[in-house]
């Protein structure tokens, strides 16, 4: 049983690493927008491209955080045969991942 919700939750991780496409774009993508411009920009515009830059890339990273927090509580529920909490813990961790990509 515990082979088979790691075997699961390895699949469900390369499965999230294989999307590449977003009808929206994403925090990180965003972050690199801005943090491209900054390179091209004014003085003035330089601080504000990076400011924005890094707010992106700061909710990218929370997001990132949580979404490993959740698949840790998803392995661990799952060592323990608790199921449900496990795939409740894992869709959060898809909620999460999905947000960074």
């Amino acid at each position: 049983m515990r082979k088979r919700i790691t075997s699961l939750l390895v699949g469900l991780g390369l499965t999230l690493a294989s999307f590449c496409l977003r009808a929206e774009e994403s925090d990180i993508a965003v972050a690199l927008k801005h943090a491209e411009a900054a390179t091209k920009a004014s003085d003035e515009a330089i601080v504000e491209h990076a400011e924005a830059a890094k707010a992106h890339a700061k909710a990218a990273d929370e997001h990132l955080d949580a979404g490993i927090q959740s698949l840790e509580a998803a392995i661990e529920h799952g060592k323990m045969g608790h199921a449900d909490m496990a795939k409740k813990s894992a869709e959060e961790a898809v909620a999460h991942l999905k947000a960074v990509r």
